[in-house]
């Protein structure tokens, strides 16, 4: 046998021990990396017109907010840590930016280690602090908390694929953990929530009522009900069922482990929900060890894996640290935990200023009806239902009735998704609506790249109002080819303002965004 036989011999009977996980340690940081970099290129391309110094909700104007609430800078630091409280212009908040999708690509290229991963984890950390509402998702906790590991999982200097320190065991274990809270807190919300989760029926409006559709939504929509019923019970066993075995032997692992990846493709197919999908599937991975790993992957991996193994050498400080970590966990759990078992469970909370351990739940309730808000401007005097309204179309959220749903995720959409919870709501509830309304009145270039279109490219227009409209999925077989269907409900959610509108005007000042 050749000596590269012999490698390749030894690297497969290395991996095939259960308790290794090389593999394992590869393909979670490669599918981190690939998150962060998406997660970077959003706050790249949004994070000015969002919280920029002239930013619908200011960075400035918040930071302020909280250090006159707390007294000093050191103070609202430690209650919303983040690098921003030293410098947030807009060129400093894209420096972070590039620099974590730089640093990104280097973790998906395959080079990692404690300190690259600790300094992706703080420079998210950052914008989540002091991202407001546009950062107030469940997944931005998650994505701390699954990076905040993530380090731990890593060398302190060798950033090889593979190095010569072990993945820690320990690490594995507190990811399974991770994915179990995750799983268990969506299906417990969702059991306790919403009464057409537990008759089976959710799936009749969710992938028409969610956020952003995607261009097979309403394909899973017009399913046989048969069909999406089935689709309920399968959630179920997915998020009650397989997290129960995540920690049990090999065999269990691997199909829990597959179940719960199953369905985070098949949501990733299904719709928009931003990387979360992805993002779940990450400690998800822990639940596989080499030995499932070396039947899918290159055998050049599985080569480099099994060298690396066998030239392992024992690491002090990462067995320190991982089970320092440990204890961490195992005491800040204690809140998760309570809340999850508790009859008054809330989701996608933080207990600790780090987000180090959350809770999570995902879609407790499921809306019945699809609500969207359009924003309209025109160019007349008159600003009736009469007038030429011209609408801003959205680059995710439906406005042109025979337009497909584009496939944007992992990549997120937060205005759009903002845009979304706000037509469930008011204006009054969503203040900076009025900040982007004027900023359309004056053909504002921040506010506008957040649209698809423009539709005054020349001269701002007169009026700017939004109306709130009914959208339901047109039958596939329809003469028009449509996707879209609506009808307009009530006045205007919003009426029609105009830049001389001295009430608009006092707000705007009122509220600092017009100095």
């Amino acid at each position: 046998m050749t000596e590269e036989g012999n490698t390749e011999c030894r690297a497969i009977q290395t991996v095939g021990r259960p308790t290794t996980y090389w593999l394992a340690r590869f393909m979670i940081l490669r599918l981190l990396g690939i998150v962060y970099a998406i997660a970077f290129l959003v706050a790249i391309n949004q994070v000015v017109p969002l919280i920029g110094e002239h930013g619908l909700l200011p960075v400035g104007i918040f930071l302020k907010r909280v250090h006159d609430a707390y007294g000093y800078t050191i103070s609202g630091f430690v209650h919303y840590p983040s690098v921003f409280w030293f410098f947030h212009s807009d060129a400093g908040l894209l420096a972070i930016a590039w620099t974590g999708f730089v640093l990104s690509l280097v973790v998906l290229a395959g080079f990692a280690n404690a300190p690259l991963m600790a300094a992706l984890w703080f420079f998210y950390m950052s914008f989540v602090h002091i991202g407001q509402e546009w950062y107030a998702y469940g997944w931005e906790m998650q994505l701390l908390e699954t990076g905040f590991l993530a380090i731990f999982l890593c060398p302190l200097f060798d950033m090889r694929p593979f190095p010569r320190r072990a993945p820690p065991v320990v690490i594995i274990f507190l990811f399974r953990w991770l994915i179990f809270r995750i799983m268990m807190g969506a299906g417990l919300i969702k059991l306790r929530g919403d009464i057409s989760w537990r008759n089976a029926t959710a799936l009749y409006y969710h992938f028409e009522t969610q956020p952003i559709p995607g261009p097979l939504s309403r394909w899973f929509h017009f399913l046989p009900k048969i069909v999406l019923k089935t689709g309920v019970w399968f959630n179920w066993v997915a998020e009650l069922v397989a997290p129960l075995f995540v920690f049990w032997p090999s065999i269990c692992r691997h199909v829990a482990g597959t179940i719960i990846v199953l369905l985070q493709a098949l949501l990733i197919l299904s719709g928009n929900l931003s990387f979360l999908n992805w993002l779940t599937i990450v400690p998800a991975l822990a639940c596989f060890d080499d030995v499932f790993f070396a039947k899918l992957l290159p055998k050049k991996l599985v080569r480099l894996s099994g060298k690396a193994a066998a030239n392992a050498e024992p690491s002090a400080v990462m067995r320190i640290a991982s089970w320092t970590v440990a204890f961490v966990v195992a005491i800040l759990s204690a809140q998760p935990v309570a809340n999850m078992i508790s009859s008054k469970q809330i989701m996608n909370t933080s207990f600790d200023p780090l987000e180090l351990v959350n809770t999570y739940g995902a879609f407790g309730t499921v809306g019945q009806q699809r609500l969207n808000v359009v924003f309209e401007g025109t160019m007349d005097d008159n600003p009736t239902d009469s007038a030429n309204w011209r609408p801003y179309i959205y680059k995710g959220l439906p406005v042109e009735l025979n337009k497909m749903p584009m496939q944007i995720a992992p990549y997120q959409l937060r205005f759009d998704w903002e845009m979304w919870f706000a037509a469930m709501s008011s204006p009054d509830e969503y203040t900076w609506t009025f900040n982007l309304v004027w900023k359309l009145l004056h053909n504002d270039r921040g506010a506008i790249s957040l649209f698809a279109n423009n539709p005054f490219p020349g001269r701002p227009p007169r009026y700017v109002r939004a109306v709130l409209y009914h959208y339901r999925f047109a039958d596939p077989g329809n003469a028009k080819h449509d996707w879209w269907e609506r009808e307009r409900i009530g006045g205007a959610w919003m009426p029609a303002l105009s830049a001389d509108n001295p009430q608009l005007i006092a707000y705007i000042k009122g509220q600092e965004w017009l100095k």
